[in-house]
């Protein structure tokens, strides 16, 4: 056999054929990156979503035994500012008389506790509940009848667990950032 006739398609040099494989391949691994991409990129949060995901609050707008209702996530959010009388109540009151057990010092943070950041929506249906129509000093859900206490917890009706509390930080004495 003379050298033109000898298959280099084995072990020896690449050929033409080669060649176009290798290339067939990496245009495939492009096409598939360009539209596995996109997909996943679009599975992200919109950018007003993501602009809605924290919010900042300044406590000095809250006076002593008021509450302010920012909407936060497209929810109701309560910031109460308690009475010495409304912590008392909360901090008194028996684990084992609540139906989601939880204890006040868990709700608020240590040395703030008169500031309490609630989620304003009743946990049975998502109504939103007033304050001080309950019959434990805290709020009511006229949907249905639920009854929170001055800490949020539920206390008699459907709801089956406390008011909740979101994620936040202090940022200064008087500065909160929620989500």
């Amino acid at each position: 056999m003379s050298e033109p006739e000898k298959d280099h398609g084995g072990e020896g040099d690449p050929n033409r054929r080669d060649f176009i494989y290798i290339a067939a391949g990496a245009a495939a691994v492009g096409a598939v990156g360009a539209v596995v991409v996109p997909l996943v990129a679009q599975m992200n949060p919109a950018a007003d979503t993501l602009a809605m995901a924290s919010t900042e609050f300044d406590l000095s707008k809250v006076s002593e035994g008021m509450q302010v209702v920012i909407k936060w996530r497209g929810k109701p959010l309560f910031i109460r500012y308690r009475t010495p009388k409304e912590i008392a109540a909360a901090q008194e009151v028996k684990l084992s008389d609540l139906k989601d057990p939880q204890a006040d010092s868990d709700r608020v943070t240590a040395g703030k506790e008169q500031y309490l950041i609630l989620v304003g929506s009743c946990t049975h249906l998502g109504c939103v509940p007033t304050f001080g129509e309950g019959q434990f000093g805290g709020w009511f859900c006229p949907c249905h009848g639920s009854h929170y206490d001055t800490s949020g917890r539920i206390r008699v009706g459907p709801a089956p667990t406390n008011l909740e509390v979101p994620t936040y930080e202090y940022l200064t004495d008087t500065r909160v950032k929620i989500g």
